[in-house]
């Protein structure tokens, strides 16, 4: 199978949350996911946009310099690999990060389950952060086909 990649950048926008669950679920129609599979990828996507909006800008002046990067592969006919990447403020301490109830938004009642959602529905998450320079979040799944092309 070749790998097919779709490479998309948008602004860090709350609107733009629902535009890459539409670019994901557009994306992945040609594997012919399950229904299940295909909520659990978009509320995973979700989560890692809504970092991205939330904590990596949180103080972004200019929105059009605020973008995140989203790239696409199935990298098997039954897996797909998202990684969804910001230029934002990085992160200090990724284990802290990804323990439940974490947040460094508190003050605003978050409630510091997006990593265990993403790690919930997906069968792997990696995170590569650096402080001032940014973050990747990598989600893979493996899928339950309804039709094997």
């Amino acid at each position: 199978m070749n790998e097919n990649t779709v490479k998309v950048r948008f602004e860090a926008r709350p609107e733009n949350q629902r535009f890459a669950r539409s670019v994901v679920s557009g994306y992945l129609a040609l594997a012919d996911p399950t229904v299940e599979d295909l909520t659990e990828i978009k509320t995973a996507v979700s989560e890692a946009v809504s970092n991205c909006i939330i904590h990596a800008y949180k103080d972004c002046k200019e929105v059009e310099k605020c973008f995140i990067d989203m790239k696409i592969s199935m990298k098997q006919p039954d897996q797909c690999m998202i990684t969804i990447t910001d230029y934002g403020k990085g992160i200090e301490n990724i284990d802290k990060a990804r323990e439940p109830m974490f947040s460094t938004e508190a003050e605003k009642e978050m409630s510091g389950m997006g990593f265990t959602v993403m790690e919930s529905f997906m069968d792997k998450v990696f995170v590569k952060s650096k402080p001032y320079e940014g973050t990747e979040v990598v989600l893979i799944k493996n899928l339950d086909i309804c039709n094997v092309h």
